[in-house]
């Protein structure tokens, strides 16, 4: 993408998302703090770190005005958000770990889920399109990573 610079509302957009990223961080953070588990304190912290190198992904394309490269969507999505879990688990000092992935996954697809809705809202700016697009896919490899440790514990009885 050349650097032709962003309409107004294409940097509103952007700066909305990155005060999202940093509430998701704020949200992993306080979780990690919260629960008794080092297993979820760990995922926790691991996931707040994520988001905030969204939300510094997000202040760099924002200074430069420009995606260096495209993200692109995962070929594999497991659908456990969509189709498995049916509803957000509260976040509980005790939970287990399969629900905080659960909780974990959740967010994420809401995440994806909003993107994608803001994506579908443009007409005439191909450019701000795959903005939303490459944020929504950025949400999507988060998601499937979390869906396969989901996988690997809830179902792990099963193997």
């Amino acid at each position: 993408m050349t650097n032709t610079g962003m309409s107004a509302e294409m940097r509103q957009a952007i700066k909305d998302s990155i005060n999202k990223e940093q509430m998701s961080h704020d949200f992993y953070a306080d979780a990690a703090a919260k629960v008794k588990s080092k297993d979820l304190t760990d995922l926790f912290e691991e996931l707040a770190e994520e988001e905030l190198g969204h939300r510094t992904f997000l202040e760099k394309v924002l200074a430069e005005e420009s995606f260096s490269h495209p993200i692109r969507a995962q070929k594999t999505d497991f659908h456990l958000a969509e189709e498995v879990i049916a509803e957000k688990p509260d976040l509980t000092t005790d939970m287990p770990f399969d629900a905080a992935i659960a909780l974990a996954i959740k967010r994420e697809e809401e995440a994806m889920t909003l993107y994608q809705e803001l994506a579908d809202e443009i007409t005439g700016n191909k450019e701000m399109y795959d903005m939303f697009i490459n944020l929504r896919n950025m949400e999507q490899a988060h998601k499937t990573r979390l869906e396969s440790i989901y996988m690997n514990v809830a179902y792990s009885e099963v193997w």
